[in-house]
């Protein structure tokens, strides 16, 4: 069994228009770059991007806005991209916000095979509308559907070619959780092993939750948010 494919284009040359993609990341930590990069090449449009955050401008999910291939964006922050900022306030694209941890369990959800569940995050807010409502113990519940994608963009520190993954502490944010509820996953990693280096206790993802893998090259990302302090 063999996962590996040769690169982000080769991984992502299924991918067609209208596409749900679940992508990985947390401000620009742990984001699957070459995969996005390759996608906004392709020209895939009418996507609905998954994501803890919009990205930002000129990283990321940023470019694929910039290209304005991005029909929705469900995410739960959004406030460091002005190309997004834009978008949204033109009504070009579709936006669904959800609560940080509401969007994980809905993904956890999904890739558990639990259609939904009840939070109380949200009750008696616009959040609730619509939505089936109970009480639990004296506490009142808003019901929320899982959230599966079509396909997961995820980024790993290591893997090996049967698709097992480990993640560089901060790095596993959203990737861990996304990588279960695609229904095809990919995998861009900084360094491809040979089986048997990854120890079994210390494998995030087993490879049985992905499709594809393969090993990208360096990128030097961008600093999000550069503080400087005067020298006393």
């Amino acid at each position: 069994m063999d996962k590996r494919v040769a690169n982000a284009e080769a991984a992502i040359r299924g991918i067609q228009d209208g596409a749900t993609i679940l992508v990985g990341g947390f401000g620009m930590c742990g984001v699957p770059e070459h995969l996005l990069r390759a996608l906004r090449s392709k020209g895939t449009k009418d996507l609905t991007l998954v994501s803890n955050n919009a990205g930002t401008d000129n990283y990321g999910i940023g470019w694929l806005l910039e290209s304005k291939q991005v029909k929705k964006m469900i995410a739960s922050y959004v406030g460091e991209n002005k190309r997004f900022e834009g978008l949204a306030l033109s009504g070009e694209i579709e936006v669904e916000l959800n609560p940080q941890g509401t969007l994980a369990e809905r993904m956890r959800a999904g890739g558990a095979g639990i259609p939904a569940f009840f939070t109380p995050t949200g009750y008696g807010t616009q959040a609730a509308e619509g939505k089936e409502t109970r009480m639990f113990h004296g506490r009142n519940y808003v019901m929320v559907p899982w959230l599966r994608g079509d396909f997961a963009f995820i980024k790993a520190w290591r893997g090996d070619r049967w698709g097992n993954l480990m993640y560089r502490k901060a790095a596993r944010n959203f990737n861990a959780v996304m990588a279960t509820a695609g229904n095809h996953v990919i995998a861009e990693v900084e360094e491809l092993v040979e089986l048997g280096s990854l120890q079994p206790d210390c494998i995030h993802t087993p490879g049985i939750f992905v499709d594809a893998i393969f090993q990208g090259s360096h990128y030097s990302r961008p600093i999000e948010k550069r503080t400087i302090r005067e020298k006393k």
